[in-house]
């Protein structure tokens, strides 16, 4: 995907809504891939036993899939100069059917430097799992 020209974005401009598709065998290739391999991330008995409606995703995998909407929409994420958000909840993998992760992004301000802030919001069955999302990415 080609990146949009700063001169061509503006502010309030929606990026395209995706869903990002989360299954039990991504959190296992994550947890091998970040050497993160909490009980909580792949054992439903011990999610459920610490208090949780079933195993979760790693904090940096749903943070890293909210991300991917901007760096999708600009085709290169090195043009990702700032990113931030909370987790407001954790996202429930259940082992039949996974979740789905719906993000959408909206441009709401202009900076200098070709750089534009985008503010996101995640959710799953649509009650929001981040707060305060936002990245503020370089254009052309």
């Amino acid at each position: 995907m080609t990146a949009p020209a700063f001169a061509d974005v503006a502010v309030g401009a929606e990026l395209p809504q995706t869903a990002y598709p989360l299954t039990r065998e991504a959190l296992v290739r994550y947890a091998g891939a970040s050497g993160d391999f909490n009980v909580i991330h792949w054992n439903e008995r011990a999610a459920k036993a610490a208090g949780l409606p079933d195993v979760i995703a790693h904090g940096m995998l749903t943070m890293a899939q909210v991300a991917r909407l901007v760096t999708d929409w600009t085709g290169d994420p090195g043009a990702v100069t700032e990113y931030r958000l909370r987790f407001s909840r954790p996202v429930a993998v259940p082992d039949e059917g996974g979740a789905r992760i719906v993000v959408r992004g909206r441009v709401e301000e202009k900076l200098d430097g070709n750089r534009v802030a985008v503010a996101l919001e995640a959710s799953v069955d649509g009650a929001p799992v981040v707060a305060a999302a936002r990245a503020v990415v370089r254009l052309g």
